[in-house]
């Protein structure tokens, strides 16, 4: 038990090392992403010794249960594709350059439109594509308009981590823990809908007060970038599948199907129709590109980090950390620990294994709610730090590669303002 904890907490420590000091290797032609090497080796040694019971770990992976991992990676990858492919075929960039347009006159009107549409673009596809998609172009506009983008890109993130929790589909450790506890999609957006909107709007008054003087000044006039889709074809008929999507995974529970099953379904059908549409038009990028922007690390990340939980789970560590919780006969309080506590731990080990961890934790609580509240920490964690969750890491290497200067302590310092208001405002709705 000593080593297999030893073990899993200096895999941790090393993955935090590789995320703020290598983020990347380069083996020949290829790079590599780091943070999952140190999770992935560990998990490895815990397979090939005889550390631990293996047969549950095996057991899972292989059986049709809800906390088999692989569904819910079959989950991410498939609603990640049709974002994508919705994004490569320019609808992101079409409905960002017609709100630049529209509202570039005044800052506070732009800061405002932005806030609406990445809320709304966050809901219904997922925190990591927005990232990805709209920091350039608030780099663009910034740069032309001769402003400051870093209200605009704090804006951006935190809404894109706000925002995330609202629907099962938002973030991986929205459809790991409503997965493994059985959500139902509806009753999760009932359950989630104030608690998204306390923290959606706290977070935007802090961030007016935050950035006040750097958006009073002027926009320079810059010119009108003008928006096209790139491709009309893919464009409607990958936002048919998003939307289409989007219906049949609210009514899940009523036609007796999976949300993963419904998700690989219209991902696989996307597919079939841009390789077909490819072959058409002779050109291969149509297929190559979504796949190819597709987050495979997390593969690794994710089933590594299984592997390390269940050992640790299987020497009940975890059994104790949800047993020394749930003394704790107030319901209330017991909600306010898992908000504070998983907030605090994605910044630690990062959400996605918090989130594993939790998934055990929380067997033991006879709350729903508490689950609700872990879901909201690993979601609102990733505001504090970098380290908080892979959207995090990610955004910031995007800004160092636009030599944007936002350091680990300024992320960190607007982070926790923020943060410390949206934990009194949950607080005090679960206190009422």
């Amino acid at each position: 038990m000593i080593f297999v904890i030893v073990m899993s907490i200096i895999a941790v420590l090393a993955m935090i090392i590789c995320i703020l000091k290598f983020h990347t290797i380069r083996i020949g032609k290829f790079e590599l992403e780091t943070f999952y090497l140190p999770i992935l080796i560990v998990a490895l040694i815990f397979l090939i010794f005889p550390i631990y019971d293996k047969s549950n770990t095996f057991n899972i992976l292989f059986s049709n249960s809800k906390l088999n991992p692989l569904k819910i990676l079959i989950l991410f990858f498939s609603i990640s594709f049709i974002s994508i492919s919705l994004d490569e075929a320019g609808f992101f960039t079409f409905i960002a350059i017609k709100f630049i347009n529209r509202f570039k006159k005044s800052q506070y009107m732009l800061f405002f439109s932005l806030y609406f549409l990445i809320s709304i673009l966050t809901i219904f596809t997922s925190n990591d594509i927005v990232i990805l998609t709209f920091t350039p172009f608030i780099l663009y506009f910034a740069k032309n308009g001769r402003i400051s983008p870093i209200p605009y890109l704090v804006l951006e993130f935190i809404c894109a981590n706000t925002y995330s929790l609202l629907l099962p589909i938002g973030n991986p450790t929205n459809i790991y823990l409503s997965s493994i506890y059985s959500l139902n999609f509806i009753d999760y957006v009932k359950n989630m809908l104030i608690p998204s909107l306390i923290v959606g709007l706290v977070s935007l008054l802090v961030l007016l007060v935050l950035f006040r003087k750097s958006l009073s000044q002027k926009i320079e006039v810059f010119n009108d970038k003008k928006p096209s889709i790139k491709n009309k074809t893919l464009c409607i008929i990958s936002l048919i599948h998003l939307i289409s999507t989007t219906i049949l995974l609210v009514i899940s529970n009523y036609i007796n199907l999976e949300m993963w099953i419904i998700a690989l379904i219209f991902a696989s059908s996307l597919l079939t129709l841009i390789i077909v549409y490819s072959i058409y038009k002779k050109n291969k990028l149509y297929v190559i590109m979504p796949i190819k922007r597709l987050p495979y690390n997390l593969l690794p990340f994710i089933l590594s980090m299984f592997v390390i939980i269940m050992a640790l789970e299987s020497y009940d560590v975890f059994i104790n950390i949800s047993n020394a919780i749930s003394r704790i006969e107030n319901k209330k309080v017991e909600n306010i620990i898992y908000l504070i506590s998983s907030t605090l731990s994605c910044n630690i080990v990062n959400n996605i294994p918090m989130t594993i961890a939790y998934g055990s934790i929380l067997s033991n609580t006879t709350y729903q709610s508490s689950i609700y509240m872990t879901i909201i920490g690993s979601n609102i964690g990733a505001i504090l730090t970098p380290i908080g969750a892979l959207a995090g890491i990610m955004w910031m290497k995007i800004l160092k590669s636009h030599d944007v200067k936002y350091s680990f302590l300024s992320f960190m310092k607007n982070g926790s303002i923020v943060l410390f208001f949206i934990i009194i405002a949950l607080s005090i709705y679960i206190l009422i």
